[in-house]
């Protein structure tokens, strides 16, 4: 019992877990990310994160691949674990003291602390490394974090109510005035995403990933928190979920360049017989501003184009379209006579179409 006892109040220094070196302390970086956590670098190439609650893992394994690439969005959205990249988290870990605390206590204190390790393939670490080491040792020499500067302050927040009639009417400049200051907006529009008429959530969801775009450019913790959230959600298979996915998809749709690496989290449910049409769909909603984030989906996308959905089939070949992909010009072909009628959201209003239609505006876009 004793020995057992002794055992847990151990302490180790961390060691990387691909090479087993010793690591240094991970250090606050001056370049502005989604939730701003330390950031370290190992001689191996493996870049790591410091989540210091242990709650925040996902928002983690983002910052690390974020910065194993250089900060190049586009990048790391299209990189998948294990295909290119290897990942580790090394729990236990005390920021303070820069060290693992197996027993998850130390002076008094509960720790709850994680490392999240990513380390790329050789073939992109060719690509990424220089960049990659230049702007985390810069920012490990001791730059302060510029200050985002502080929102401006509305006088009356919006209630309840009035952001029901808001969305209701489709208003998105009074959402958008009101979004810097009004810090209930965000909640009272996520209740409106479990909404039973399909356009408000439609609309509800719209005008979230808006309204999250202005915010995120004074603090875009808040939104990436929010997005952890969301896909929280969406893990819950008991849940009513459709909401989230439209969500998720503006979010990421309306600041791409921040947000853009979430686009990783929402490919497992491509797999999904039960999701595979609310991510088809909040996938192209993102492939009409930012489809290089697709880019790496396209020939799975492909296998969509029979789906017995027919949104499936109908978005599937929108998004190849976007991208441009002439590979799978054939096969939307066979799409053009297919009349079966689908309803398409856009700019708060739904469009009756068939995904012939759909089909036929892919082949223009090819």
């Amino acid at each position: 019992m004793s020995s057992r006892s002794t055992a847990k109040k151990i302490f180790r220094r961390p060691i990387c877990p691909f090479c087993g070196m010793p690591i240094e302390k991970p250090t606050e970086q001056a370049t502005r990310m989604p939730v701003e956590m330390p950031i370290g670098y190992c001689s191996c190439g493996a870049v790591y994160a410091c989540d210091e609650t242990g709650h925040n893992l996902g928002a983690a394994m983002l910052e690390a691949l974020m910065y194993a690439c250089g900060l190049d969005a586009d990048l790391a959205s299209g990189l998948l674990p294990e295909d290119d990249y290897l990942q580790e988290i090394v729990e236990r870990y005390d920021y303070l003291s820069h060290l693992i605390v197996p027993g998850g206590a130390m002076e008094g204190r509960r720790i709850r602390g994680a490392l999240f390790f990513v380390r790329l393939y050789e073939d992109v670490q060719e690509v990424t490394r220089p960049e990659a080491e230049r702007i985390i040792l810069r920012g490990a020499q001791g730059r302060a974090r510029p200050k985002t500067s502080d929102p401006p302050t509305s006088v009356i927040p919006l209630t309840k109510r009035q952001v029901e009639a808001l969305v209701q009417d489709y208003d998105v400049n009074a959402a958008i005035e009101a979004a810097p200051g009004d810090k209930k907006l965000v909640r009272n529009l996520q209740r409106l995403l479990y909404s039973g008429d399909t356009l408000t959530r439609k609309r509800a969801a719209d005008i979230l990933g808006r309204v999250c775009a202005v915010i995120a450019e004074h603090n875009p913790g808040t939104v990436s928190r929010l997005l952890q959230n969301l896909f929280t959600a969406v893990s819950d298979t008991a849940a009513f979920t459709w909401g989230a996915f439209e969500a998720i998809g503006e979010i990421i749709r309306c600041e791409p360049s921040l947000f853009g690496p979430y686009v990783t989290f929402l490919l497992p449910y491509l797999a999904d017989d039960t999701r595979i049409s609310q991510t088809v769909e909040a996938m192209q909603r993102l492939s009409e501003t930012r489809p290089q984030l697709l880019q790496k989906t396209a020939f799975r996308l492909c296998g969509f184009l029979d789906h017995s959905d027919p949104s499936v089939r109908g978005n599937a070949a929108r998004i190849l379209g976007w991208l441009g992909f002439s590979e799978a010009a054939s096969q939307i072909k066979q799409l053009v006579d297919d009349r079966t009628m689908l309803d398409v959201y856009n700019l708060g209003r739904f469009q009756r179409i068939s995904v012939g239609e759909l089909a036929s505006e892919a082949l223009k876009a090819l």
